[in-house]
């Protein structure tokens, strides 16, 4: 009869092999994925069953994450704001998730984040939901603003500059254009501001594309106060641009609220006339066909969507109505019909607890 001793050796001589490893694979408990998880895998599983299988990196995956939360955040936001408003002027269709059409959002996800436009970051991309009066669910629209500009042109430009330059030109500043001609083999300019505190008002402004190995490629476009102003958006908002708008009080006798006149705003010029300029400036960069993929087609194909006539009014009023902040609001340039929108000042939930509702993925 064989015995083993404490080495694992039987006694007759003949080595004993110790009992094989087995690893236990641990499964994330389902209450432990969060919301912002389980809409990656929604995305994934809606994206699949209309375009095939896709595999996503890891960054794309947190930008995909990212579109949650904001989106989240902005329906809450939403809701809230509809929810005290009087029956008459109540939108009937609830802000949230189980009235979102995902399978739009699900091809549209894919495509913003694979251009690494990351919603939650200051100017790369706006979330506007808007009613799709068919179907009787929110579409959500995608706004680049001028820094997603700027990464897309990055990404699919044809010969892209080294480097952007935009710039105000005040009354106290110096500015004069230095332009290519049969001396001058690179286009440029000098600028000098004389007074940097008190620099007067906006007369104009500038773009500059610079090519450090090849600066006869250098271009300079030049903007008018006229021509800033034609590429203001046709129903801008006067917190934004300034202006004069309409001034409501409530009359005690019937207790609705009239018209009385008119208040000034001085809003935001500056800050909105140089993200004109830097829109256009990342707009002129030319697409070089052979980087074209089915992500760009498809930012392209939504920001016609949100051009569109059918669905402009509703968009203005939903974006008009917010408390915006110029940091994350959206500019167009003059060669499209131009919306202005935001979801700023929406505060992000934590993102542990990035939900109160389960969303239904």
């Amino acid at each position: 009869m064989k015995t083993e001793n404490q080495e694992g050796t039987a006694t007759n001589g003949m080595a004993v092999q110790p009992p094989a490893e087995t690893k236990t694979e641990i499964i994330k408990p389902i209450d432990k994925v969060t919301p912002s998880e389980r809409f990656v895998n929604s995305v994934l599983s809606n994206f699949a069953s209309n375009n095939g299988k896709i595999q996503l990196t890891s960054f794309q995956e947190k930008l995909i994450q990212n579109y949650f939360i904001k989106l989240d955040s902005t329906l809450k936001d939403l809701e809230a704001k509809n929810s005290k408003k009087t029956p008459q002027y109540k939108e009937p269709l609830a802000y949230n998730w189980n009235n979102v059409n995902m399978t739009k959002l699900s091809t549209d996800v894919v495509a913003w984040s694979s251009i690494g436009l990351d919603p939650t970051q200051p100017n790369h991309v706006s979330l506007i939901p808007y009613k799709n009066k068919e179907t009787n669910r929110w579409d959500i629209g995608f706004l680049p603003g001028y820094n997603g500009l700027e990464i897309k042109s990055k990404k699919y430009g044809l010969d892209v500059p080294d480097f952007f330059i935009s710039e105000l030109k005040y009354t106290t500043d110096i500015f004069k254009s230095i332009k290519k001609d049969m001396n001058n083999r690179v286009e440029g300019y000098v600028f000098e501001i004389t007074n940097e505190f008190n620099r007067g008002t906006v007369e104009g402004g500038f773009y500059y594309h610079g090519y450090i190995d090849n600066p006869e490629k250098n271009k300079l476009k030049t903007f008018s106060l006229s021509d800033i102003e034609k590429r203001k958006p046709t129903y801008a908002s006067v917190e934004f641009w300034g202006g004069e708008k309409d001034k409501w009080e409530t009359d005690p006798n019937t207790n609705k609220s009239v018209k009385v006149g008119k208040v000034k705003i001085d809003g935001w010029f500056d800050e909105m006339a140089l993200k004109t300029i830097k829109r256009a400036c990342y707009n002129a960069i030319t697409i070089d066909a052979s980087k074209i993929d089915e992500h760009y087609l498809k930012t392209i194909q939504g920001e016609k969507e949100m051009n569109s006539v059918k669905i402009e009014n509703e968009i203005l009023e939903n974006a008009n109505k917010e408390s915006l902040d110029f940091d994350d609001a959206v500019m167009v340039d003059n060669e499209s019909k131009q919306v202005e929108g935001s979801n700023a000042e929406i505060s992000q939930p934590d993102p542990v607890q990035e939900t109160s509702n389960d969303p239904g993925f």
